[in-house]
């Protein structure tokens, strides 16, 4: 039976409204209408049982965002941590596609955003990552076509994962309260560690991942890793896996890289080396990095690739170029 009160309640703390709160609610009654029909409840039900349901959406034509992420919701409500790092899977890239589709008509026009975007058409909401890197490798090749690297690294470097810019305020409070580069570093080093430490003791989900002992001591041992080093004009920065745990266990490097990468449009390749996705589709991913460091400088900062799951490394690395009046 569904905790309706307690996710309501839930739901509202987090800024939905009365109608988005009914119809989370009404997604996840059917739902568990559907698992008590094959004799399951949330509580008997795993992760092939929610993919099985997702596709029975897909099939129903009812897989639209207000369902699926009314049904996400309860999963990580309920701390089903399995069940959750599956939703995230299929629901994190749904909004890349369409922002960098918007960015490049706002940068260039909407005449190249059409042309780049003739060819390329987004998998059905609910299809898991394996069917997008044939639509990211597309898409590349339409984007090398129509423009210069340097036009499109900049489209592909914006905030694609439209993350609030309020979740990085507190940074920009941080550098000025500090007035200096390097001490705010430290200090967002020691914030993110002191945070991991806290959902490792409560044993619950940070976005997508599960934070052990070992994960700290990782983070921890490297300020690059979920805040940055400074080095002259640069801020360097390198990626926390996608997989922390099972990264830091695996020892054959190709399955390294794949708990390496977080990008829900192209992780899949790496197992297969198909499609042949290029390092220069990262530049997504370094725009993501970039965001907390644009908001604390108040300007869009430069941006470099240095290595990637797709130039061959197990490990993702940026640097960020700090504005002069920081330097």
């Amino acid at each position: 039976m569904i905790k309706e009160e307690e996710f309501r309640q839930y739901l509202t703390e987090r800024g939905n409204d009365s109608g988005q709160v009914d119809a989370a609610v009404n997604s996840v009654k059917e739902s568990m209408s559907y698992f008590a029909g094959r004799g399951l409840s949330y509580e008997s039900a795993d992760v092939d049982d929610f993919k099985e349901y997702i596709r029975h959406l897909m099939k129903e034509g009812k897989n639209t965002e207000e369902t699926i992420m009314g049904v996400a919701r309860y999963v990580y409500f309920m701390d089903m941590k399995e069940e959750w790092i599956y939703f995230a899977s299929i629901i994190g890239g749904r909004n890349i596609l369409p922002s960098i589709k918007e960015r490049l008509a706002s940068v260039v026009s909407d005449e190249a955003s059409e042309k780049v975007f003739s060819l390329v058409e987004a998998p059905p909401l609910g299809c898991g990552p394996e069917a997008y890197p044939e639509v990211t490798k597309k898409l590349m090749d339409q984007l090398r076509k129509e423009l210069s690297p340097e036009v499109y690294k900049k489209i592909l470097a914006g905030n694609h994962h439209r993350v609030s810019v309020e979740s990085f305020a507190r940074h920009k409070g941080w550098l000025e309260e500090l007035g200096s580069v390097d001490a705010w570093l430290e200090k967002m080093h020691s914030e993110i560690v002191t945070e991991l430490e806290h959902f490792m003791n409560e044993g619950k989900v940070w976005y997508e991942q599960v934070i052990t002992l070992e994960v700290v001591e990782y983070v921890k041992a490297d300020q690059e890793r979920l805040s940055g080093r400074r080095d002259g004009e640069w801020i360097y920065n390198t990626k926390f896996p996608y997989s922390p745990r099972e990264y830091l266990l695996e020892t054959d490097p190709l399955m390294k890289r794949y708990y390496m990468c977080h990008c829900p449009l192209a992780r899949e390749s790496v197992l297969s080396g198909e499609p042949d996705i290029p390092m220069d589709w990262c530049y997504c991913s370094a725009g993501y990095g970039k965001l907390r460091y644009d908001i604390a400088f108040g300007t869009d900062t430069e941006a470099e690739v240095l290595e990637s799951v797709f130039s061959g490394s197990d490990k993702c690395r940026f640097r960020f170029k700090i504005p002069e009046e920081w330097r």
